[in-house]
């Protein structure tokens, strides 16, 4: 319960670097009310790669960095028990099943879909209002439990040399085989 706890913590502070970037890119971009421009058609089909995603992606990335190194430093502290680079491709994969599981329900929360955030409360006129803005915190919040799950089981555990799985065993036990 700890380590959920501070991982809360940390993916509490993770979402504040994800907003900010996502705020960063849309200023840059001329403010939320062209999150939905097309910055690239998807050739032979009717779909358009949008800069929304390119916010998401941009986003997600800077925060999984900022997250995964707090995570290995303070919630699992597994920074003493495997390298950063065997324990980053892991933590990078299980946030990329996140991110792309995110990026469809803030797609489905921005575009015309049965979940698509309404006017008049949802809108481009002000930040606090933004479908984007709140479309990206709500995905987030959703796509948290699978990350701290997988990230808990397989990225801070499963990597680690089998050293520690030995240093963990009592000794009366080392001994005894």
């Amino acid at each position: 319960m700890g380590q959920f706890i501070k991982f809360g913590i940390v993916g509490g502070s993770g979402v504040l670097v994800n907003m900010l970037v996502a705020i960063i890119m849309n200023r840059l971009n001329g403010g939320s009310q062209n999150a939905q421009n097309v910055l690239w058609s998807i050739p032979g089909t009717d779909f358009n790669v949008r800069f929304t995603v390119a916010v998401w992606v941009g986003a997600f990335l800077v925060a999984n960095l900022y997250n995964f190194q707090l995570n290995r430093w303070w919630t699992f502290q597994s920074s003493k028990h495997a390298g950063w680079w065997k324990e980053f491709w892991p933590f990078l994969a299980v946030g990329s099943v996140a991110a792309v599981v995110g990026l469809a329900i803030k797609l489905l929360l921005t575009n015309p879909s049965p979940l698509y955030l309404p006017e008049p409360y949802f809108h481009e006129d002000r930040g606090l209002q933004s479908r984007e803005y709140w479309s990206q915190l709500i995905a987030i919040v959703l796509t948290m439990p699978i990350n701290f799950i997988v990230n808990k089981v397989w990225t801070f555990r499963a990597v680690r040399p089998s050293k520690l799985a030995d240093a963990e065993v009592p000794v009366d036990e080392r001994s005894a085989t």
